[in-house]
């Protein structure tokens, strides 16, 4: 049987005692020094709020105070009240809602146009691809603005499966974290549900009061923008009935059509008047 002593009486010893071999002894296992990523991410996350801000690639950062509430936006943007849901939209509308909650819920969603990255609040989403490596879009942007040391610990998560999301610091960023999660390529609405859900379950884990959603697998992956918005926003509202931690979620939007979309059935997910149900 291999005995590392037996090497060494029968091999190393002999070779030592001519001149032939000076024995210098190592661990066999290399005692592990924490990763550059590990120790930037707890560097930054020890900063305070005046300290961190120096490290934003992007000097305008939007907080939460600038960012209004759909009740407030609703009454700002004059017109939206014109954006009427369509038959089908009500048929999509799938959930049953308390409609009791209206005004509250309403103060804690947000519809925003404009870049995420610039977003400081506690995390944005970023819509990855399964192997959790730099891409275009979105997750091509939120790289660049994190920084290298996104890469680093996002090549220690073992990847992402469809549906599923994973967490990573910040960085570089305004945001303190990153949710990554992978959208469907195939159309497939139980897992672009699932994205929104897994993001959401992470609420708890990290105590996040704010969080920025794009608009998942709408983009090259081709998913329908409509019931796109539609899962959205109805999974948010189901999360907000039942958990009473989060203060916000902000819908990101780039493109005029999703910026209508989403006008037009936030006022059926969340109508400013209590005892409000959707109807044509």
């Amino acid at each position: 049987m291999y005995s590392p002593a037996r090497v060494f009486g029968k091999i190393i010893l002999p070779l030592s005692q001519r001149g032939l071999f000076i024995p210098r002894f190592y661990s066999l296992v290399k005692m592990s020094t924490p990763a550059q990523w590990k120790t930037e991410k707890e560097r930054i996350m020890a900063l305070p709020l005046d300290e961190k801000r120096k490290l934003y690639k992007l000097p305008d950062y939007i907080n939460l105070d600038k960012i209004d509430p759909w009740s407030k936006y609703f009454v700002n943007y004059r017109g939206i009240s014109n954006k009427k849901p369509t038959g089908d939209d009500i048929a999509g509308f799938k959930i049953t809602i308390d409609a009791a909650r209206n005004k509250e819920l309403a103060e804690k969603v947000s519809l925003y146009r404009g870049d995420i990255t610039k977003l400081e609040i506690d995390a944005i989403v970023n819509a990855a691809n399964s192997m959790l490596k730099a891409g275009g879009g979105v997750d091509g942007a939120i790289h660049r603005a994190a920084g290298p040391r996104l890469q680093e610990e996002c090549f220690t998560l073992g990847g992402c499966p469809t549906g599923d999301a994973k967490v990573s610091g910040g960085y570089n960023l305004p945001a303190k974290y990153i949710i990554h999660t992978v959208g469907p390529q195939d159309g497939s609405a139980s897992k672009l549900q699932s994205c929104y859900e897994k993001c959401l379950s992470y609420q708890q884990q990290y105590n996040l009061k704010s969080i920025a959603f794009p608009c998942i697998s709408t983009g090259i992956y081709g998913f329908p923008n409509r019931l796109a918005a539609h899962i959205a926003l109805g999974t948010a509202r189901k999360f907000l009935e039942s958990n009473s931690g989060l203060e916000r979620i902000i819908f990101c939007t780039f493109l005029q059509i999703d910026v209508d979309i989403y006008e037009t059935l936030m006022q059926l997910y969340f109508p400013l008047e209590d005892g409000v149900t959707p109807s044509l």
